[in-house]
């Protein structure tokens, strides 16, 4: 009985973390839609960001911090960041 307690327990903590992800307000001021390459947690993974428009992006996954690979560099991210992409690459906003 203690052992499935247990289990249950660590699959509950794991499947948590399992379902954490990063999302991200955006504006995108450029003309043409940007996918990046995204490190997070050990894996890489990819963000879309439509061509001149505000919107939101939600980057899946486990953990709630990311690195976005921009021409201009990497771009550290983490939950309900809100970022503006101009000329391809990309800077925090208040």
């Amino acid at each position: 009985m203690k052992k499935v307690i247990l289990v249950i327990g660590l699959v509950s903590i794991l499947g948590i973390n399992a379902f954490a992800s990063i999302y991200i307000k955006y504006y995108n001021k450029d003309s043409v839609k940007h996918t990046f390459k995204v490190k997070k947690d050990g894996q890489t993974t990819e963000v879309v960001f439509n061509a001149s428009t505000s919107g939101a992006a939600t980057i899946g996954g486990s953990g709630t911090k990311g690195v976005i690979e921009t021409k201009c560099g990497d771009v550290e991210v983490s939950d309900n960041s809100k970022i503006e992409i101009k000329d391809g690459c990309i800077k925090f906003v208040n």
